[in-house]
């Protein structure tokens, strides 16, 4: 079997915690980082959010930046996250360096703030209006770390991060790319919580994921990125963990919804398993989608039946913690599978009390330990974009 690529650094910042640690900390002791706004100004003051209690001038001063700086708050947290993987790598960015970003909100918050200004005619803050651009926000970070090579952007809703997962891998295994930082980023603006509000998918309480009376998702904002090397260029380098397969599947269903039977997730998850060469039995652990919006878990609920029959392994949603981080989730959810692998724990599913009528699946509700191999983990997309990776503690 071929080793799967090698996973070398690692950074997140979230609800939970400004680094990997402080996340892995809020995970086993189950506390959560969901909230109100306080870093957002909105009127919403009474929906639950998983916001980062940080300012973006504190954030901008983290990383040293010149006070007339151009970089929106995902490009901040993203380049915090993205500081802290390639420390943990030990890596020199060179020109056979990659960087691949997944992000939805992209600027959107810089936007939001300065266009009444910009209509009115003042100029003054212009480079912010071109923010509105999610490939803005990833030019930025990889201006910060002088990355000169490959730099795409990866725009595919709520599976942006797992899809610039993959396609790092996908290109480290061709030979495109020898390294590659890849990951994603989202901050809270007022366009995405009002937008969501619009839709009646958000919930006035905690987030209750594959409960059968989950009223809605939390949003939420983080940034989180993984370091992939090539074997030939790991030289005795502490491996954290390999990505041994990924799928990507969309059931083109409609805009907003997944398909009742989880097409494009069951397709999504066959695929992963086929190019990791492995069989369902072989998963240890499951980091559901699980956003504890009506469709989504039923959704996913009917996939995970598909794939896994009556032998479902142990699995749980960590959006709980976070809050849903959009275009972050997969990346950030990446870290805590990888986390998962390193420390043998299946992190709770917070808020869980009724099984869902419809298939009857109870999560992990408290952390548990157990050897753990295999974790496959789940990101689903507006557009019906849903991707799947699985990594390995060994990549064999």
């Amino acid at each position: 079997m071929i080793k799967g690529v090698a996973v070398t650094g690692m950074g997140i910042i979230s609800a939970i915690g400004n680094n990997t640690a402080a996340n892995y900390n809020s995970l086993i002791s189950g506390k959560h980082g969901i909230s109100t706004p306080e870093v957002l100004k909105t009127i919403h003051k009474h929906l639950p959010v998983g916001e980062i209690k940080i300012s973006n001038q504190s954030l901008a001063q983290n990383l040293n930046l010149p006070e007339n700086h151009s970089y929106t708050r995902a490009a901040l947290l993203g380049a915090l996250a993205v500081k802290e993987a390639i420390f943990q790598a030990n890596l020199k960015v060179d020109g056979e360096t990659g960087f691949i970003s997944g992000t939805s909100v992209g600027g959107m918050d810089a936007t939001e703030t300065y266009f009444k200004d910009f209509l009115e005619g003042n100029i003054e803050h212009n480079r912010y209006i071109r923010a509105q651009h999610p490939g803005f926000t990833t030019e930025k970070i990889a201006e910060y770390f002088e990355v000169n090579g490959f730099v795409s952007t990866i725009s595919t809703a709520c599976s942006s991060g797992a899809n610039a997962i993959m396609l790092g891998a996908r290109m480290i295994k061709t030979g495109k790319l020898k390294r590659v930082i890849v990951g994603g980023t989202d901050c809270l603006t007022k366009f995405t919580l009002n937008g969501f509000n619009s839709l009646m998918i958000l919930s006035n309480e905690q987030c209750k994921p594959f409960d059968e009376n989950r009223k809605g998702l939390n949003l939420g904002e983080g940034a989180a990125y993984l370091v992939l090397e090539a074997e030939e260029e790991i030289n005795g380098k502490p491996v954290l963990g390999r990505i041994l397969g990924y799928g990507n599947a969309n059931d083109a269903f409609h805009q907003t919804a997944s398909s009742e039977n989880g097409e494009g997730a069951f397709l999504a998850m066959q695929k992963a398993l086929k190019i990791a060469g492995i069989s369902a039995e072989k998963i240890d652990y499951i980091n559901a989608h699980g956003t504890a919006t009506k469709n989504n878990d039923k959704a996913e609920s009917a996939a995970l039946e598909r794939i896994f029959s009556n032998k479902l392994p142990d699995f749980s949603s960590t959006k709980a913690f976070t809050g849903h981080t959009l275009a972050a989730a997969g990346a950030l959810e990446a870290v805590y599978s990888l986390v998962a692998i390193q420390n043998e724990q299946v992190f709770p599913n917070l808020n869980f009390s009724n099984p869902m009528l419809n298939s009857g699946f109870i999560p992990v509700t408290n952390l548990k330990e157990k050897p753990i191999n295999y974790v496959l983990s789940n990101s689903f997309g507006f557009g019906g974009n849903c991707t799947s990776l699985i990594f390995s503690k060994n990549g064999e």
